[in-house]
């Protein structure tokens, strides 16, 4: 038996910070390729060091659904859940490569197969673009359109940044937007000041967050000059400094998120059989129709991302 922990960091504050997690986690466990699907919260119960012990599959894949390498992947996961001989140097990363160690929780007898966070994952490229399409409703958006990948940033943690620009470099090789750039909320440069590293009309801008809370809902609106107040919204498009800025939310809420969370179980050894293929047409059937499994963008948010 194989079974697929989804690890978020969950929010006490914000009661829709766990809602993306839940999300992916039914539309994997819907493909039937793991025998248990369980959520594992490091604010929010079922915690990370319960989660393994309620599990009768022996060989577990777990899966941080986080964007960055960092003090949660690589410290406070493995230690609760009591990762026999953890060290982040298995990784053998980068910043940005963090692939899979296999390691025995040996308490109760089970495999553990540590995956890196999907946000450096390469399938999280896809996720960003698909996040453009589904703000804009064009399945071709590119010419004509500037895009930005956003990103909170750090002084404290290197490789926060590194996975924002690491999908923008991605992105801008595809030569599908006429510009990409990185932005941030704490380091320069700034998405305070997005129109000033645009000359494109139209400018979609994709958070790098797992949930949308405080900082895409609130922060990110107010500092673009969408709105002076974010309860009060704000039109998707908006007009900025003469550019119109199509804001997407959190790009955690995107539905073919859950194919990056198979992939990663799957990089580490996990046999999903067909599971990515009914995830990627679930994703495209949704974008087809509009409907979006996260909050609507001009939705005001707790704080929690």
């Amino acid at each position: 038996m194989q079974a697929l922990v989804i690890a978020a960091h969950g929010s006490h504050l914000n009661p829709d910070a766990s809602d993306p997690t839940y999300a992916h986690a039914d539309t994997i466990r819907e493909t039937g390729a793991f025998d248990e699907v369980r959520e594992a919260f490091w604010k929010e119960e079922p915690h990370f060091r319960e989660v393994i012990r309620t599990l009768e599959s022996d060989e577990v894949f777990v899966v941080p659904l986080f964007i960055s390498e960092g003090y949660f992947t690589e410290q406070i996961i493995p230690r609760e859940l009591r990762l026999e001989d953890w060290d982040p140097d298995r990784w053998e990363s980068d910043g940005t490569s963090a692939s899979q160690a296999t390691l025995e929780a040996e308490d109760v007898g089970k495999t553990i197969h540590y995956c890196g966070p999907v946000g450096t994952h390469d399938a999280m490229t896809d996720v960003i673009v698909q996040r453009a399409e589904t703000a804009t409703e064009n399945p071709d958006v590119g010419e004509g359109f500037g895009l930005s990948v956003v990103g909170h940033g750090t002084d404290r943690n290197e490789n926060s940044a590194k996975a924002i620009e690491y999908h923008s470099d991605r992105i801008a090789e595809r030569d599908r937007f006429d510009e990409v750039k990185a932005l941030f909320m704490d380091e320069e440069p700034e998405v305070d000041d997005v129109t000033d590293y645009f000359e494109s009309d139209d400018i979609v801008v994709v958070p790098l967050f797992i949930a949308d809370g405080y900082h895409t809902q609130e922060d990110i609106p107010e500092d673009m000059g969408l709105t002076e107040d974010y309860r009060l919204g704000w039109d998707v498009p908006s007009e900025v400094d003469g550019h119109r800025i199509w804001y997407t939310g959190a790009v955690g809420t995107e539905d073919l998120l859950a194919d990056v969370l198979l992939e990663r179980a799957a990089d580490a050894g996990a046999d999903i059989g067909d599971a990515r293929e009914a995830v990627r047409e679930l994703a495209a059937s949704v974008a087809e129709t509009g409907a979006d499994s996260g909050p609507e963008p001009n939705a005001g948010a707790g704080a929690g991302d």
